[in-house]
């Protein structure tokens, strides 16, 4: 049995704890993490060393981390199949994060989009580790020798410099690092805005209405899916150009798993009213159970600590093989 698990490929996946999560975040990635865990090896981590690069009040920041670990156990991540930990309770990250920096050139950071959206955004703050961020995101991956890495469209350009830095530390010293390949779900939903259906769901939104987070309440969800764009055809068909009924298609298929076509029989004749409250209370209902385990392990801190601290310990002893690895081959001289 465990040289079967052995022969598993290894999954990294992590994601910033700075807020609550959206339904399109669920929907999108979280749930393609839960279904990853049978048939891979995964190691999954709440980013909170990248989540610094912008300014965080410390007790929100707390209460963020905490509630995001909690509710990705609700949404169904096994600690006990897969190590879940929090990235700055292991120090391999940082480490291998500075030697990295010292393997990746000015001008491939220079030319991350993200970098410069980023400092456009925060401008006030354009610090050293909005710039190196990528590195340490290729510290994360290859600590693990992960196989393959489940990224989003704005992330493909990260992953593209960790295979280059990958490439170019095994080219230097030997082969080390696995060069990790994207993971592209078999059915992978883009969630959009319900305000603007032409742009991702976004917490960063400044429509209240646009977004849908998981903790949402059901007034609230049933408020935003009955303030959603349409258009004037009120006919539920998904086709080129009405995007806001396609949208609210793509997430009823996703919560009930009907595809277009049952969907478009259900609600021949009937208005869009019919339809987004119908959306509404699927959600609604999808959500529910989420939401109730996210309650029983948010009010039990005892049970989090325990995840989290175990979790970082099998993260910390596979990172560490990996880092000691790194160093040998650098020249540094070891503890002993």
């Amino acid at each position: 049995m465990e040289n079967a698990e052995q022969q598993k490929k290894v999954i990294f996946s992590a994601i910033q704890p700075s807020g609550s999560i959206t339904l399109g975040n669920y929907l999108g990635a979280l749930r393609n993490w839960v279904s990853l865990q049978d048939e891979y090896r995964c190691i999954f981590a709440l980013a909170d060393l990248h989540t610094i690069t912008v300014r965080q009040e410390p007790a929100k920041f707390r209460k963020n981390t905490l509630e995001a670990y909690a509710l990705l156990l609700a949404c169904g991540i096994d600690p006990e199949k897969s190590p879940f930990f929090i990235q700055s309770h292991v120090s391999a990250h940082a480490e291998l994060g500075w030697i990295l920096d010292c393997y990746t050139q000015f001008g491939e950071l220079s030319r991350m989009t993200q970098f410069k959206d980023k400092s456009a955004k925060h401008a006030d703050n354009v610090n050293a580790g909005l710039f190196t961020y990528p590195s340490l995101m290729a510290a994360d991956i290859l600590l693990y020798q992960a196989d393959l890495v489940p990224v989003g469209v704005d992330q493909k350009q990260h992953l593209e410099l960790a295979r280059n830095i990958a490439d170019r530390f095994n080219g230097l010293y030997s082969p080390t690092f696995t060069v990790p390949d994207p993971y592209i779900p078999k059915t992978g939903a883009k969630i959009m805005s319900l305000q603007d259906p032409t742009k991702k769901m976004s917490k960063s939104d400044e429509n209240i209405n646009g977004c849908v987070y998981v903790l949402d309440t059901p007034d609230d969800i049933m408020r935003k899916f009955r303030r959603a764009v349409t258009d004037s055809q009120a006919c539920v068909r998904y086709e080129e150009g009405k995007d806001g009924v396609n949208n609210l298609m793509g997430i009823y298929s996703c919560v009930t798993g009907k595809d277009f076509a049952s969907i478009e029989a259900e609600f021949q004749g009937k208005g869009y009213g019919d339809f987004k409250t119908a959306v509404g209370e699927a959600v609604i209902q999808h959500l529910q159970p989420v939401q109730e385990r996210f309650r029983q392990y948010i009010a039990d801190k005892a049970y989090l600590e325990k995840c989290y601290r175990e979790g970082a310990e099998k993260a910390e002893a596979i990172a560490r093989r990996t880092l000691s690895k790194v160093m040998r081959k650098i020249g540094f001289v070891p503890r002993g």
